[in-house]
């Protein structure tokens, strides 16, 4: 078989296109990627280390691709079943439920990484 680098590249472009599909029409990733920014600014400001860095960054990958993968089954859901449905329903906050177990251990991870840099500032101040 061999390599086909454009192929590869569509490839590359069909994802972008489907993360832009949802950046600013997705009320949950639009919250997620807020608090991403946030998260970013507060880890530069407090000079967390390059391994607490790593656990931010697996974090946010974490939740923002549950995200994507959330919005990908509700929309795939609304296409194969239009009219209500209670197994689509299910489908749909078995989907979104994923989501909150990634958020909620982001936020645990953040709460662990950060505690101390807040902490420490309010103690030398």
């Amino acid at each position: 078989m061999k390599y086909d680098f454009k192929k590869q590249l569509r490839s590359f472009g069909y994802a972008w296109k489907g993360i832009r599909n949802c950046v600013g029409k997705e009320q949950n990733l639009s919250f997620h990627l807020i608090v991403t920014a946030a998260v970013v600014v507060a880890g530069f400001t407090w000079e967390i280390t390059r391994t607490e860095w790593i656990a931010v960054i697996l974090c946010i990958g974490a939740v923002i691709a549950a995200e994507l993968f959330n919005t990908a089954i509700e929309r795939l859901v609304d296409l194969v079943s239009p009219q209500r449905h209670p197994l689509a329903g299910q489908v749909k906050d078995i989907a979104a439920g994923a989501v909150l177990v990634c958020a909620v251990a982001a936020i645990i991870v953040g709460i662990i990484i950060f505690m101390p840099y807040v902490f420490g500032s309010m103690v030398s101040s």
